[in-house]
């Protein structure tokens, strides 16, 4: 028995307008790059998906196309070990010290994956969370990201504001520094999306003046709120330690204070608190280190990080049998993540957090009819075929061009730090 057979491999990359979010590395860029792939079979069916972009990975999924051309997108397994043994010299094991993962042939794969699967499941005619065992929720939870910014709304630093906005658009364009205005943000985000969480990225300012943003989150939200920081992992352990003790008592979790498994696990030690990581266990080859030291409570999956929808619901495995908890990490994404996110959630019985998300910050969108709607902070999981939605080829163009126009190749938030204060530099360890 023979199945379909993949003709093509388009590849398009995008830039979205993006907020002047600031993190420990810097500051988003104007534009966020993505990149959307769409592999069509010999029968016309198409599947999509969409992944972090940068020139490297695009050129990587364009000599990945021998390989993908003419392969059952059913036959996984062959589709990644060919893959790797092809490309696996260009992998790098080393992170590095962004915040981020630029690991090419993970997203490469990741993002053939996922295409895949939406193949698959208009082949078959059943949803992708089908497709990875079976739905344990209809409606997947997310919370409210918070992140200390600059002012303005996306595009050019200090263009797009509108002065007549009010809610979550004015919050969305409005300058964060202090605590009241980050309070003042999660109220916004809370009315627009119904989240029930909330989560501060930090790392951006000195210790005291975060830690003093969440408490008056603490304050305004009270005890039924679930408060997440995240420090992006530029504190000391010694800071991670003064300052986690503060917080005590407020917090879900703690993510990231510190870097590496070892400086994770004295801090987890010290404390005695929930820690979340995202940048010192992020694959399977750190996971025996992550148990040996117990650097971390929670692990926050990504997709295009760990391999995929399917290698994300192993992980959730792992987690349970290690008693440990599982979340999801975010970027600055489109419909299309957003909606592999809530596939891949709905099939994982123990996701024991809300999931991170960036949606709220973006403002355009790739896929027909629109946003994605949250609903009391919920996705409801799609039940039509694969994974439920389409492009719209009108804004794929449009996003397109907004990438040939914008120059941005790859992302570089210290880059564009700089150019707001040119003495500024990057720390690994900066308080």
């Amino acid at each position: 028995m023979t199945g379909p057979v993949i003709k093509e491999l388009r590849i398009t990359p995008i830039a979205i307008t993006d907020p002047p979010l600031l993190n420990s590395v810097g500051i988003h860029a104007p534009y966020a790059l993505r990149t959307i792939i769409e592999l069509v079979s010999e029968d016309n069916i198409t599947g999509i998906s969409e992944i972090p972009g940068n020139v490297d990975i695009d050129e990587l999924l364009r000599q990945s196309e021998e390989i993908v051309v003419g392969s059952d997108p059913f036959q996984l397994n062959k589709l990644k070990s060919t893959l790797f043994q092809r490309y696996g010299h260009q992998e790098h094991d080393v992170r590095g010290d962004n915040p981020w993962d630029d690991r090419k042939l993970i997203h490469v794969y990741s993002a053939l994956e996922v295409a895949c699967l939406d193949l698959q499941g208009k082949v078959c005619n059943r949803p992708v969370v089908d497709l990875l065992g079976g739905r344990c929720r209809d409606y997947v939870p997310f919370g409210a990201y918070l992140f200390y910014k600059t002012e303005g709304a996306g595009g050019v630093f200090g263009h797009h504001i509108d002065a007549n906005a009010t809610g979550w658009a004015a919050a969305r364009q409005a300058r964060a520094e202090n605590p009241q205005e980050i309070v003042d943000q999660a109220r916004s985000m809370f009315e627009e999306f119904g989240f029930n969480s909330i989560k501060l990225k930090g790392g951006v300012f000195p210790p005291e003046q975060e830690v003093a943003a969440m408490h008056a989150l603490s304050e305004a939200f009270g005890p039924q709120v679930p408060l997440r920081f995240d420090p992006n992992g530029v504190w000391s352990v010694e800071t991670s330690i003064k300052y986690g003790k503060s917080l005590k008592g407020i917090l879900e979790y703690l993510e990231d204070p510190t870097r590496g498994q070892q400086g994770m696990a004295t801090v987890r030690q010290a404390l005695n608190m929930p820690l979340a990581t995202n940048m010192c266990t992020t694959s399977f080859e750190d996971i025996p280190g992550s148990i040996a030291l117990g650097s971390e409570d929670i692990i926050l999956s990504d997709h295009h990080f760990w391999g995929g929808l399917r290698a994300s619901v192993y992980l959730g495995k792992i987690c349970e049998t290690f008693g440990k908890g599982l979340s999801m990490h975010s970027n600055s994404h489109l419909g299309i993540s957003l909606i592999a996110m809530v596939h891949m959630a709905a099939a994982i019985p123990n996701l024991t957090y809300d999931l991170d998300t960036h949606y709220p910050w973006q403002s355009e969108e790739v896929i027909k009819g629109g946003r994605v709607k949250f609903e009391e902070g919920k996705v409801a999981v799609p039940t039509e075929p694969g994974l439920g939605i389409s492009l719209d080829r009108a804004m794929l163009q449009q996003l397109h061009e907004n990438y040939v126009k914008c120059g941005i190749k790859r992302r570089d938030d210290t880059s564009e730090m700089k150019k707001l204060y040119p003495d500024w530099e990057f720390m690994p360890i900066r308080w």
